[in-house]
């Protein structure tokens, strides 16, 4: 029969077992909480499906969270200007990330190219066009999407291409700019357009009929070398240069390829 103390024994080594695994428990979860870092990114609008792919992917891999907020390279560029607190900046072009650098708002040497994206005319309708150049020599006719060039580098290589082939002037009535690359492709899948100068990877990632569609040739245009930085004013340098070093990985130019950019021989940073 057990005694009071015996009683007592057992109850004092059960309280003590479980504060043991209390405090373990909490010191586990204090570790991760501390090496854990939620990201916030700024990323370019046309990169959208590719990057809701590698978000899992890196956060599976290492524990980290990120954040992503998309719109124009131009606006983004503006508001990481005006302090606004994202750690990493996934530009469509390279201008602005040479500018943040040269600025001092970039960390020198972080800067690389992580996707080279392609340019497609697009259309809803399998009737728009046969012949793409004889389309957009037209006049008149309907209206054609672009992205605003001040804001969209798609809208940049989307006027180089028009320059090109002499219709800079005469095809500036039909056009119709969108803030972004996205919403330039929406403006064709909504029929507020009947084509537009959109990115290939938007193209495969889009579930509707394909349409009429017209790889531009990369000659017709200056490469759309998209290039990250790691950003000055960064909470968790460490947790985004680990992003950096995954955007560079090949696991991620795999998906990154498959979604219809190029990525090359592009140096890890």
């Amino acid at each position: 029969m057990a005694t009071a103390f015996d009683v007592y024994s057992r109850r004092h080594r059960t309280w003590r077992r479980f504060r043991t695994g209390l405090a373990g428990l909490i010191l586990a979860t204090l570790a991760v909480s501390t090496s854990a870092e939620m990201l916030t990114a700024a990323v370019a609008a046309n990169f959208t499906g590719t990057m809701e792919k590698l978000i899992p992917v890196f956060e599976q891999n290492t524990g980290h969270q990120i954040r992503a907020s998309y719109g124009s390279t131009g606006k983004l560029y503006a508001q990481i200007r005006q302090g606004a607190p994202f750690d990493v900046f996934l530009a469509a072009d390279r201008e602005r990330p040479e500018l943040l650098e040269e600025q001092e708002l970039g960390v020198t040497g972080s800067r690389f190219t992580y996707a080279r994206g392609r340019l497609v005319l697009w259309s809803r309708s399998e009737d728009a066009f046969q012949d793409p150049e004889a389309y957009l020599a037209a006049s008149t006719g309907p209206r054609l999407a672009i992205g605003n060039p001040r804001t969209a580098p798609y809208g940049v290589a989307a006027m180089e291409v028009l320059d090109a082939l002499g219709l800079k002037d005469t095809i500036q009535r039909r056009l119709v700019r969108g803030d972004s690359i996205a919403q330039t492709f929406q403006f064709v899948a909504t029929g507020n357009a009947e084509a537009g100068f959109v990115a290939l990877a938007q193209l495969r990632a889009w579930d509707g009929d394909s349409g009429a569609n017209w790889v531009v040739p990369a000659s017709l245009h200056q490469p759309i070398d998209q290039q990250a930085i790691l950003l000055a004013r960064s909470r968790f340098p460490e947790a985004a240069r680990a992003w950096l070093e995954f955007l560079g990985s090949e696991e991620a130019r795999a998906i990154i390829e498959k979604d219809g950019y190029d990525t090359g021989d592009t140096p890890e940073p």
